[in-house]
């Protein structure tokens, strides 16, 4: 059992959290129920296909999940992170595969959402209108606003089936981290279950934590099973100076 994981002084931690961690917060997560969401499968409601089937459903369906958000708020494990942020400064890098804001509320700030964000829209087409913040709920096809280009407003959300975004610059983070730690992701969801292997390569330290043992968990270096917000809180111990 690890009981402590030391961050030296020129380290640098790239963390990736999963849907473990939002669950705790009481998400639900589409692995929770054989891939069903509330009754919705990811092929209705999450893939470029759904969007062009039914825009309304898809809709529906993140209005629901921007309630669900709503009323949540961030577990032990978020505030652990944030408060790691705050000790390491610009050694700590966070990738997160949620798209809800729970790490956001907890103060983290050096944050990117793979997958992209909840609150935020865009256009449909590629005519250069820019993400937005957006907390509205849209429930009919009458609802859906449309860009001045006359495409309509999607979920800024990267569905199954698209690039995530800002792949060069998480590459760059896993080239130069020394420690990479994964919590709460089930490592079947690539590219973000290959981050391990990308570290590795580069020398890094791995680290698991989440509740039962990953897939890949034979490639991590530690895997400490428990939940993020029991574990995470003191697990890291960084050296003071002097």
């Amino acid at each position: 059992m690890v009981t402590g994981i030391e961050i030296g002084r020129r380290d640098r931690l790239f963390l990736l959290t999963g849907a473990g961690v939002s669950a705790e917060s009481g998400l639900p997560t589409f692995r929770d129920n054989g891939g069903l969401w509330n009754g919705y499968r990811v092929e209705e409601v999450a893939t470029p296909g759904a969007w062009t089937e039914d825009a309304e459903k898809v809709w529906r369906f993140y209005s629901m999940r921007r309630r669900d958000a709503l009323k949540c708020q961030p577990n032990s494990a978020h505030y652990a992170l944030a408060e790691l942020e705050r000790e390491l400064g610009e050694r700590f890098f966070l990738c997160t595969q949620n798209v809800d804001p729970l790490h956001e509320r907890a103060g983290s700030k050096r944050l990117l959402h793979m997958h992209g964000e909840l609150f935020r829209s865009r256009c449909e087409a590629d005519c250069g209108l820019p993400d937005f913040f957006d907390d509205k709920l849209y429930e009919s096809a009458a609802e859906i606003p449309r860009c001045e280009c006359g495409g309509r407003i999607r979920p800024h959300i990267v569905w199954f089936g698209e690039i995530p975004f800002e792949m060069d610059r998480i590459y760059s983070e896993l080239d130069r981290c020394t420690m990479l730690a994964v919590i709460g992701s089930s490592g079947t969801v690539y590219p973000a279950a290959g981050f391990v292997d990308q570290a590795r390569r580069s020398g890094a330290r791995t680290v698991y934590i989440g509740p039962e043992r990953p897939l890949n968990a034979a490639i991590f270096n530690d895997v400490v099973l428990g939940k993020a917000g029991e574990v995470l809180p003191g697990l890291f111990r960084i050296p003071k100076a002097g």
